[in-house]
């Protein structure tokens, strides 16, 4: 139904004649003048506008009254004023006291011009207006959203009679900016017919706390269905609204904080978790004698106490309340709050006016500075308590906030720091625990393999016996550009801790050389080369010798594969390691006819790498030689009964890697084992679009269209504006620096991929563009739009990609 053809013979509901709004600045000057205005004074508004207000008066105001009317939030009463025919005009006046755009005080002016009287038909409308909720803002509006009535409750909750408010809009007798949403709300309630509702948020003028609002319209109609007005009922749910918040509050906190069992980083992850929610500024400070793994007293003495600054953080960048730096010890004198605290294994709360601050400010001129330079206003201090042990203390501040701590904050506090306290004793403890096996740990095998879409893979570890000691197996599944994922299986040579040490150096290595897409006989290279340098290393060692699992000669293993599942193409290429073993999916299983490069570290030896089609579904068993050699068989007859172990039908992986293994081993094995079993997968050719580009400018514009169609072919159209950036970039720097041929390919996988290859083998990289430069910005862009983006060489030239997550 339109505006104009509403219930009740409205011809339009926001009419500005019914009222008269003026805006005056802080000197007194008319700034805004309606159609209200000048039906009430005869003035238009090419002669109000820029006029002294005084003019407009029938008789002159007191100046002290004057005075008085300018400190107050808001004024109502009667005003002489003088029609501009000279006539007087006595007008009931509701004026707001407000900010303007430029920040100024300014005064908005109101009075309603019709519908100032209680009428008959009023009552209509309160009858139709029944009562929704106890306590709540009650009002009545016509047609034209001019208010008629309202409770006993608006009354108290807008300290203003009926008088004042009747006949007025909502935005013009409570002057908050929420009201416009609610006219909007009151509209379209007339004009379909059906109750709207609404949250309202906002601070209110002389309380600094946030406040909310529940709003319901209700459209009020007669027994015909002919609407005769819309009731206004306005709840106040600012307990319920901060309630909720402190629950959020305390949800992320349990999700936040304790990721990691690093007592640093936990500490850091309370800090993250209640700046700006909860406070502006926030230290975490323990006991210094928990750096040393020791206990932390039972009791902590009476005098000064030493604590160590492990985290804060802080509104403001550079955190410049801080008068501790993290790693630094501080001491806090006796009967300061956090040494009370910290003694009395009570949270305490503080006003910065409170006697137990101004004492201990008085002695620090750092704190005190802080305090005032800031305008910390209020402080809490909690110890962090963990199974009757104190570990240390937080301190909350407020002083951008502009309420000040309360008794339920202190609770929300307390909860706070005995969650974040019970995640620094487990990492304490952890820490403690584990202290004399960390080099070992560090360099163990993943315990999740990363996700990815290329292939589904199920994995084992099997350590050897105790005597042969911790050996150097190992295994990777790593994502690569382009949806594609390389498959690495290796060994070191020998046992201990220094081949384990050795193993993680090399797994980092070949992670390192994944992640810049050398292809597989290249990475090789690049290994061979590493193990050479570590091997030189381990003979030039002083230590060489001394005791079991020292330094010697360094050599290893190697299997890198990666697979392609748009292709279906395995490129591969070992360093002295057993063949994979390929399983079709008609249950075939054959070793791999693959070059064995030299073992890894005898340098200047080439590696040959081998493409391979795999149907979708094939088995690709990738292992290290505890598996298949054994005293009590041939190396041919551990082969054959590995394949064969293979071949289960449709056996699930996991299901498929404890069958190997019960097949190939009895008891304990002598030398490590690494299996990595991976079944293929193929990317449908329908999510996958390629263009060939002319080296044209102009085909910049097309490529987006080009893309822009394929994600709304594929439903992508959220990630539509990110994708024409990428496109638009990378594409364009094809063009503008490289060779053709120029191709575009996306790629719809678990992620969205963009790539665009040419012939040029010169790869891109970032640089920062200085203030004036017209140019250097777009893979600064790509890089923040997107998850990951990166180049890699090609037989042809090299590809420039880039990925971006989707929802799910």
């Amino acid at each position: 139904m339109a505006a104009d053809q509403l219930p009740g013979g409205s011809e339009g509901v926001l009419d500005e004649a019914l009222s008269a709004n003026a805006t005056i600045d802080e000197h007194g000057v008319v700034t805004a003048w309606n159609a209200g205005a000048e039906e009430l004074l005869g003035y238009p508004s090419s002669q109000a506008v820029g006029q002294a207000a005084a003019g407009l008066l029938a008789e002159e105001i007191d100046e002290r009254e004057l005075r008085s009317l300018t400190q107050m939030p808001r004024w109502n009463g009667r005003i002489a004023l003088r029609h501009r025919d000279g006539h007087r005009v006595e007008a009931r006046i509701l004026a707001h006291r407000r900010a303007s755009d430029g920040g100024r005080l300014e005064w908005f002016l109101v009075s309603a011009l019709t519908g100032q009287d209680p009428r008959p038909d009023d009552d209509v409308l309160v009858s139709r207006h029944h009562e929704q909720a106890a306590g709540s803002s009650l009002g009545v509006y016509d047609t034209r959203l001019r208010l008629r009535r309202y409770n006993e409750v608006g009354r108290r909750d807008l300290a203003l009679g009926d008088d004042y408010a009747r006949g007025l809009l909502p935005s013009e007798f409570v002057d908050h900016p929420g009201m416009k949403r609610v006219e909007q709300s009151m509209r379209l309630a007339l004009q379909s017919g059906e109750p709207q509702v609404l949250a309202l948020y906002s601070s209110v003028l002389g309380e600094p706390r946030e406040h909310a609002w529940s709003v319901v319209v209700t459209p009020l109609k007669d027994e015909d269905g002919r609407v005769l007005g819309v009731g206004l009922a306005i709840q106040d749910t600012t307990e319920q609204y901060w309630a909720r918040k402190r629950l959020m509050l305390l949800a992320d906190a349990s999700t936040r904080i304790g990721s990691t069992l690093d007592v640093t980083r936990t500490a850091q992850e309370l800090t993250d978790v209640v700046v700006p929610e909860f406070a502006d500024f926030v230290s975490v400070d323990l006991l210094p004698s928990l750096d040393d793994a020791q206990e932390p007293p039972p009791v902590i003495p009476r005098g000064p106490v030493s604590l160590r600054r492990v985290a804060n953080g802080s509104v403001n960048p550079g955190i410049p309340e801080a008068v501790v730096a993290p790693g630094q010890v501080d001491t806090y004198p006796e009967g300061s709050p956090p040494a009370e605290s910290l003694r009395s294994g009570q949270a305490r709360l503080h006003l910065a006016t409170d006697p137990a601050i101004t004492e201990w400010t008085a002695r620090d001129r750092g704190r005190a500075s802080a305090i005032r330079d800031f305008g910390m206003h209020s402080v809490i201090t909690v110890p962090l308590t963990a199974r009757g042990a104190t570990l240390g203390v937080v301190v909350f501040v407020r002083h951008q906030h502009p309420e000040v701590f309360r008794a339920d904050d202190l609770v929300l506090a307390e909860e706070l720091a005995a969650r974040a306290a019970v995640c620094i004793d487990n990492a304490r403890r952890f820490t403690r625990e584990r202290a004399t096996a960390v080099t070992l740990q560090r360099r163990l095998l993943p315990q999740a393999l990363p996700a990815q879409a290329a292939v589904e893979v199920a994995s084992r570890y099997l350590p050897a016996g105790a005597r042969a000691g911790v050996g150097g197996d190992w295994f990777d599944v790593i994502p690569l550009s382009g949806a594609r994922v390389a498959l690495v299986v290796g060994d070191v040579v020998g046992h201990g801790i220094h081949a384990s040490a050795t193993m993680g150096q090399l797994r980092t290595a070949v992670l390192t050389l994944a992640d810049i897409d050398l292809p597989p006989d290249e990475l090789l290279t690049h290994l061979d080369d590493l193990v050479a340098r570590l091997s030189t290393e381990a003979k030039d060692s002083p230590q060489r010798g001394i005791g079991a699992g020292t330094p010697g000669d360094v050599g290893a293993t190697c299997l890198y594969a990666v697979y392609d599942p748009v292709s279906r193409h395995c490129t591969i290429a070992l360093a002295g390691h057993p063949a994979p073993v390929l399983v079709t999916p008609d249950g075939r299983a054959k070793l791999l006819d693959v070059p064995v490069g030299p073992p890894l570290g005898l340098g200047g030896l080439p590696f040959e790498a081998v493409d391979i089609e795999l149907p979708e579904g094939s088995l690709l068993a990738l292992y290290t030689d505890g598996l298949i050699e054994a005293r009590e068989r041939d190396i041919d007859v551990g082969l054959s009964l590995f394949c064969q172990a293979l071949t289960q039908p449709s056996a699930p992986l996991d299901n498929l890697c404890d069958a190997v293994l019960a097949t190939m081993l009895r008891g304990r094995p002598s030398d490590d084992v690494a299996l990595l079993i991976a079944r293929t997968k193929a990317l449908d050719s329908d999510r996958v679009a390629t263009w060939d580009l002319p080296a044209e400018p102009v085909a910049v514009a097309q490529a987006r269209k080009d893309a822009t169609a394929q994600l709304a072919a594929w439903g992508l159209d959220d990630a539509g504006f990110v994708t024409e950036l990428v496109v638009s970039e990378l594409v364009t720097n094809a063009i503008r620096y490289a060779e053709p041929p120029i191709q575009l390919r996306l790629i719809h996988d678990r992620n969205l991929i963009c790539e665009v290859s040419d012939a040029s083998g010169t790869a891109p990289h970032m640089r920062r563009a200085r203030t004036f430069d017209e140019g250097g910005r777009g893979l600064l862009l790509v890089a923040q739009l997107t998850a990951a983006w990166g180049t890699r060489q090609t037989a042809e030239g090299k590809t420039i990609w880039a990925e971006q997550t989707l929802l799910p």
